[in-house]
């Protein structure tokens, strides 16, 4: 494919600084890209790539300025170029519109228009699938699930029964929808399972990530709300309910019955206890420990979490362990010495107390 930079600045809707009949044959990164690519900045730590770059234009933000190159300017470089990706990408396109023959149907199954039912995949009884969905092979979706209109389940993906997705849902490979919830009660050392018979409701536009786990709740409902991104290696457990479009970054792990508020990011390997809340706007650094609830508009991390300047701190001055206890060992030892010298003292003053007794 082949496109002119001015083609690309106007599907952007943004500004030329050069050249506008530069052939575009290709997309890289700013280390990785050649002569006929396109690339982008949008930090400034990589500024002293740009004369290096082999790129034929870079999409840059509107505050840099004096580049080398032809450049188009916009105020989020990054999405810029995302789109720019999709132009010379574009998704594939499924021809077969079709239900595969070893796929396995169950009773009362009702499939909308235009649906790819790929190889190997069992849908049990009752199950409804909404219009132009991609399923991909070895899914199972068991009875009475619903699912919604133009959404896309990699192969391997268990979605359990009863559970409800919506619209424009993409689940990755090997992601467990509705698995029970972990739940026993512990008697004389015995564990006895308690039933999981709740379901869980995966909103619009929710993008699920490989290996992910969500449980089903105990009862009532497991949430995940409206545009919410959650990214590989992440669990769910019952009952947890997410507000619209938080990011869950790898590794995060939420304990059950925790609420979770709009626009929350929980960066990667953070742990959130159970039974808790988290505000609106909230971000959890990476490897943090949540142990209570936390206010809408904090910035959380280390473990216990607390608000990140403090952690920061604390963290500086763990950092400084080993010339702390360095420090506080030479004033133990002077102390000692001193500690000495006056016993020394002491002794030497009763020595000659005794003395002048004898002599009287």
């Amino acid at each position: 494919m082949e496109k002119a930079l001015k083609e690309i600045a106007d599907l952007l809707g943004a500004e030329i600084i050069g050249d506008p009949n530069v052939t575009i044959t290709g997309i890289a990164g700013i280390k990785e890209a050649k002569k006929g690519d396109i690339t982008f900045i949008s930090n400034s730590r990589y500024l002293h790539f740009i004369n290096e770059t082999k790129a034929s234009a870079v999409i840059a933000s509107q505050r840099i300025e004096n580049l080398s190159k032809p450049i188009i300017k916009t105020n989020n470089p990054s999405l810029a170029f995302a789109k720019i990706v999709s132009l010379f990408h574009p998704a594939r396109e499924i021809s077969n519109k079709e239900v595969h023959p070893s796929a396995i149907l169950g009773k009362d199954v009702k499939l909308g228009k235009d649906i790819s039912i790929g190889p190997y995949v069992i849908i049990e009884d009752g199950v409804k699938i909404g219009d132009r969905c991609i399923i991909y092979s070895g899914v199972y979706i068991g009875y009475e699930t619903t699912i919604g209109q133009n959404c896309v389940i990699y192969s391997n993906v268990s979605i359990r029964e009863e559970n409800s997705i919506g619209n424009r849902v993409i689940i990755h490979n090997g992601a467990v929808i509705g698995s029970d919830g972990f739940g026993y009660n512990s008697i004389k050392g015995l564990h006895y399972k308690i039933p999981q018979v709740g379901y869980v409701v995966i909103e619009d536009d929710v993008e699920i990530g490989a290996n992910v786990t969500i449980d089903r709740a105990r009862l009532d409902k497991t949430i995940i709300g409206r545009g919410t991104k959650i990214d590989n290696l992440v669990h769910i457990a019952h009952n947890v309910i997410t507000g619209e479009n938080c990011i869950i970054v790898a590794q995060v792990g939420i304990s059950g019955s925790t609420t979770i508020g709009n626009n929350v990011t929980l960066a990667g390997q953070s742990g959130l206890s159970g039974h808790i809340k988290i505000g609106d706007n909230v971000i959890v650094g990476g490897q943090a420990g949540v142990t209570k609830s936390v206010s809408s508009n904090a910035f959380v991390s280390g473990y216990p979490a607390r608000p990140h300047k403090q952690a920061t701190v604390i963290n500086a001055h763990i950092q400084r362990l080993p010339q702390l206890n360095k420090a506080v060992s030479g004033l133990k030892a002077r102390l000692d010495r001193i500690e000495l010298s006056k016993k020394r003292k002491n002794g030497k003053a009763k020595n000659n107390k005794k003395r002048s007794r004898a002599k009287r």
